[in-house]
């Protein structure tokens, strides 16, 4: 048998003796017809070819012995790295994982020694042994924001045992099942640090491109380079601080951190606290510091806090300048300071990104990417996780799912001038509707809308209504009462359904 060439496998011919009339069974990528596989040849005659179920089965005769002859479709199998083992890394190698027919086993990158992330707690603050930044941003005593049942991944529940809202050592053990339940952790290099990250082959545009990583084993030193079809980046945005400018910051003699920095209140005690920012760390880390502090002042520029409050707390609006003793307001008052934490969010860093890649990064807003995800330029080349204010997993698990579907064909990525046109209209949209350039990744609200559109683009299910209602509904609770909403348990009882369980006493 003659095959004429083709760009996604190569055939290869087995022929076995079968006087029983069986045949093996041989697969074809989708769409491939058998007419671009199969030439008539002297010895073999083509007596029959029947289809069942997408399995061809091909029966031949070669002289006067009956025989099968099979055909093994070796076509080439997408390589893809990840980089990153927290939970958006794992969500898309577990994924990876899912499809061997489509895709070989991923390579994962992980700067770490384990799985987790920005949830693996550690005391240490600044470097690590290794001379690199401190990755995680999670202090000792922090409890999730949002109710477990809203958190997992749709395919793995957190343990029905658990209350609503757990402490963050019951997330990371969450994550350590999640990849020993998927055998993920044979695929993951750990301790690997990814020093280089470029396209090597293919025109701009090319749906096809390779790339190159370049990667540095902290163990050993020793430096690895790895072709791939395909990279998913999930390497986080909680890990690089942003601190703005604050005129006559040079002339404060007290304290100044970054909440990044943050890891149990015991240090303050006693200690005048002037925080920037009411972000969910921001908030939380006040009403940590207020068991402890002589008075917590927290200055932000979003609607008054009107929840019940510690006695010692204070909320301002807007800071003018430093002072040598503290921070002058917008309200004209000058508050004492003995420590000065920047609560202030976190920047989107891709320092191992070639110059080839031509990423930009600019007052939070990350160009150029179709639908959060997708680099328009080098469409096999996908960010998971940059979109905030969100419910993590679900989000992750909808834009993986969406990756994937552009790379096997299920959902066709447009041309790029179409994914520019189409992100620049959503762009503008957001700034007509009072959502400023800097939160265009800043769903909230926005999220199910988003996810709803990734489930459909990629043929897959979306999340449940009950997880978009029970997250809307613990927003609100949240800023009826600060200090209490965790106390509360819930249940979800159907894809619509929750209910709310007799709350912790105070």
């Amino acid at each position: 048998m003659v095959f004429p060439p083709s760009p996604s496998f190569s055939p290869r011919i087995s022929l076995s003796d079968k006087r029983d009339g069986s045949s093996p069974a041989f697969g074809f990528p989708n769409g491939t017809g058998l007419h671009n596989l199969v030439t008539p040849m002297a010895e073999c005659r083509c007596q029959i070819l029947t289809k069942v179920r997408s399995v061809y089965f091909l029966h031949g005769v070669i002289g006067s012995t009956d025989c099968s002859v099979s055909l093994v479709m070796n076509y080439h199998k997408l390589k893809v790295a990840v980089i990153g083992a927290g939970a958006s890394g794992l969500c898309a190698a577990r994924h990876l994982l899912s499809r061997p027919h489509v895709f070989a086993p991923p390579v994962v990158y992980e700067l770490s020694n384990c799985v987790g992330g920005t949830w693996v707690y550690t005391d240490k603050v600044g470097r690590d042994d290794y001379g690199l930044p401190i990755h995680s941003s999670m202090y000792r005593d922090l409890r999730t924001n949002l109710p477990k049942e809203v958190m997992s991944f749709p395919d793995f529940p957190f343990d029905s045992q658990l209350p609503s809202f757990i402490h963050h050592s019951d997330v990371r053990s969450y994550l350590e099942q999640y990849a020993d339940h998927f055998e993920i952790q044979p695929h993951i290099k750990f301790r690997t640090h990814v020093e280089l990250l470029n396209p090597v082959s293919g025109t701009t545009g090319d749906a096809w491109n390779s790339w190159e990583i370049t990667s540095l084993n902290l163990n050993n030193h020793c430096r690895n380079t790895e072709r791939f079809d395909s990279v998913i980046v999930c390497n986080g945005h909680y890990s690089e601080p942003f601190i703005p400018h604050i005129p006559e910051i040079e002339h404060f003699k007290g304290q100044k951190m970054h909440s990044h920095e943050y890891r149990f209140a015991e240090p303050f005690t006693g200690k005048n606290m002037v925080l920037l920012g009411a972000g969910p760390s921001g908030t939380d880390i006040a009403l940590e510091l207020c068991s402890v502090a002589k008075q917590v002042v927290l200055i932000h520029d979003h609607s008054l806090i009107t929840s019940s409050m510690p006695p010692n707390f204070l909320q301002v609006k807007g800071v003018n300048r430093f002072s040598e003793k503290g921070v002058i307001c917008n309200d004209g008052i000058e508050y004492p300071a003995d420590v000065f934490m920047f609560c202030t969010g976190y920047k989107y860093s891709f320092q191992f990104l070639g110059k080839n890649v031509c990423l930009e990064v600019k007052d939070q807003r990350v160009t150029p990417l179709y639908k959060h995800i997708v680099h328009t330029t080098f469409p096999t080349l996908f960010f998971i996780g940059l979109c905030m204010t969100v419910c993590p997993f679900p989000l992750f698990h909808s834009q993986v799912l969406f990756a994937l579907a552009s790379l096997d064909g299920t959902y066709k990525i447009p041309p790029k001038v179409e994914m520019d046109a189409i992100t620049e209209h959503e762009y503008q949209f957001c700034l007509q509707n009072g959502i400023p350039h800097r939160h265009f990744h800043k769903l909230d609200s926005r999220q199910w809308g988003y996810i709803a559109e990734l489930a459909q683009l990629s043929k897959t299910d979306s999340i449940p209504p009950v997880t978009r209602d029970l997250y809307e509904a613990n927003k609100k609770f949240r800023n009826q009462d600060l200090c209490n909403y965790k106390r509360f348990n819930y249940k979800i009882v159907s894809h619509d359904t929750w209910i709310t369980v007799k709350p912790k006493p105070l």
